[in-house]
């Protein structure tokens, strides 16, 4: 017998216990008063709130409750507001399909705000039941009838009565974890059985021999010799900023923003070499200029040059174009000497045009007396 009642006890514990500690329901509804309190039509409507804080270890719940009802009228013609608190304890039945039906009991005090003889404020027990339906996680609807019973009556030795009919609705948070039955610990032996594992690891390939495992090469044929990122792609150099790779570019120091073509060249390229007023010798300082040109077309031989001579303003035009023809004659004799194929070079005089500085003064003017070069691709 006494096993029979301590296993009704725990699967009450079980299913009393609510999976979250706390229920707040907003609940509105209509009082039925004991006719002798001279409410007219005997009722009125009501609002308030419930909350509710569950353990896992606790079968009752308390709950505190907070109820108002404004303009209630009495059968006299004047109004009253009544306010009622109250603390239950909640015991929560086994779940059913579709509801979980619950009964409560406990003591609260009444608040009337206009006091008559038949209608004083008190305490009250109240006891109720009713039942939450579930109808999404968290949420649930709640029903709920709850009769109260004042203490202390003015106008009789009886207890005055009242019956509020509810409806709202069940918000539950902060889960808890679920408790279950306890049972005796089973002493499981194990026995391990140690088995040596052999792992092969398969050998990594690099197939195109740039440093970068073939399982993580995102570019797996990058030519021999070629600078790679962790990916094993090509890295773009271009030291020069002129648009063309180091590994492609055949005039790695060009100035920045001069006009390239597909080697990294410049297509016009001023060899800074420049003469005295109404002289075509070229200096002894420019021979080192002209010598670095001459190794760079002997070194690239699809290139042809164009020699192009030039003059200050100064005399007549005429005599300008002879002048600057001399000065690119001069300068092409130089790049021959120094090995380069006469037949890849080209020498033209333009004269005064193109001037590349004011020839109103003496430093413009001998920035004009130059000689520009122009590579031209086979």
């Amino acid at each position: 017998m006494q096993k029979t009642l301590l296993s009704l006890l725990l699967a009450g514990t079980l299913f009393g216990a609510s999976n979250y500690k706390y229920e707040i329901s907003p609940m509105i509804g209509y009082n039925i008063a004991e006719g002798n309190l001279n409410i007219k039509d005997d009722g009125y409507f009501t609002g308030g709130l419930e909350f509710q804080f569950n353990t896992l270890k606790n079968t009752i719940s308390p709950e505190f409750s907070l109820f108002h009802s404004r303009g209630v009228d009495y059968k006299t013609g004047s109004d009253t507001q009544i306010t009622r608190g109250a603390f239950n304890g909640v015991y929560t039945l086994e779940k059913t399909a579709t509801f979980i039906p619950f009964v409560k009991m406990g003591l609260g005090i009444e608040n009337i705000s206009d006091e008559t003889t038949s209608n004083q404020t008190g305490m009250f027990l109240d006891a109720g039941v009713g039942a939450k339906i579930p109808f999404a996680k968290n949420w649930a609807i709640k029903l709920e009838a709850t009769y109260l019973a004042k203490i202390g009556s003015a106008h009789n030795k009886y207890s005055d009565n009242n019956l509020m009919t509810l409806v709202g609705v069940t918000y539950s948070f902060a889960t808890q974890k679920t408790v279950t039955q306890k049972t005796a610990p089973k002493i499981v032996e194990v026995v391990e059985e140690k088995e040596e594992v052999v792992v092969i690891e398969e050998p990594k390939t690099d197939s195109d021999h740039d440093g970068i495992f073939d399982e993580q090469d995102k570019c797996p044929n990058t030519p021999a010799g070629t600078k790679v990122d962790a990916n094993g792609c090509k890295i773009f150099l271009d030291d020069d900023k002129d648009g063309v790779e180091n590994s492609l570019d055949k005039c790695p120091n060009t100035p920045a923003g001069s006009a390239v073509n597909i080697d990294g060249c410049p297509q016009t390229i001023n060899l800074n070499i420049n003469f005295e007023n109404n002289s075509y010798t070229v200096k002894d300082a420019s021979l080192p200029k002209i010598e670095k040109f001459a190794n760079f077309l002997k070194k690239y031989k699809n290139y042809m040059a164009e020699i192009v001579g030039y003059t200050d303003n100064r005399g007549s035009a005429t005599y300008n174009k002879n002048l600057s023809q001399k000065r690119a004659n001069a300068v092409k004799e130089l790049l021959v000497k120094k090995g380069v194929e006469a037949s890849r070079l080209t020498a033209i005089g333009m004269g005064e045009l193109n001037p590349v500085a004011s020839n109103d003064t003496a430093e413009g003017r001998a920035q004009n007396r130059r000689i520009e070069a122009n590579l031209i691709l086979n």
